[in-house]
């Protein structure tokens, strides 16, 4: 009876617990999208990246690697640093950004807006593509590139 009475708590004790999250992750390639006029000279996420994004840019996840949980988990944030120079001079900045809910691994894309917004996203389909999740640059016809 002893046996029965231990046997039915470690069972219970069991279903109790809560699963492990998956903590998993692997090496993303890093690519960066630039939707501004300014060129930008080096971006990191989280240490990764690469440098030289023309005005209007959209490369590819080209640079290895950033670290990226397997799976998307709410209110995971990155570390974004980039440096887009003024008037000769470099101008560094750097934001915590969260990245966007994603279902699968992929690369790892900086998107850089005016005003410094970042925005963050997980995809398997190159920056151009119709189906990556923030459409691609588009140089406004009014808008002049700054020089590097």
């Amino acid at each position: 009876m002893k046996l029965l009475i231990a046997l039915c708590t470690a069972l219970l004790m069991a279903c109790s617990t809560p699963s492990k999250q998956d903590e998993s992750k692997y090496g993303a390639s890093v690519g960066i999208v630039n939707h501004t006029a300014r060129y930008i000279h080096s971006a990191t996420v989280n240490g990764a990246g690469g440098a030289n994004m023309d005005a209007w840019g959209a490369g590819i996840g080209d640079v290895c690697c950033a670290s990226v949980p397997t799976k998307w988990y709410p209110g995971m944030q990155v570390l974004v640093r980039w440096n887009m120079p003024e008037n000769g001079k470099y101008n560094y900045k750097e934001k915590i950004v969260e990245v966007e809910k994603y279902d699968e691994p992929g690369t790892i894309f900086m998107h850089f807006f005016p005003d410094d917004e970042v925005r963050v996203v997980v995809s398997q389909y190159a920056s151009w593509s119709p189906m990556h999740p923030i459409p691609a640059p588009k140089k406004p016809s009014s808008q002049p590139v700054q020089p590097r």
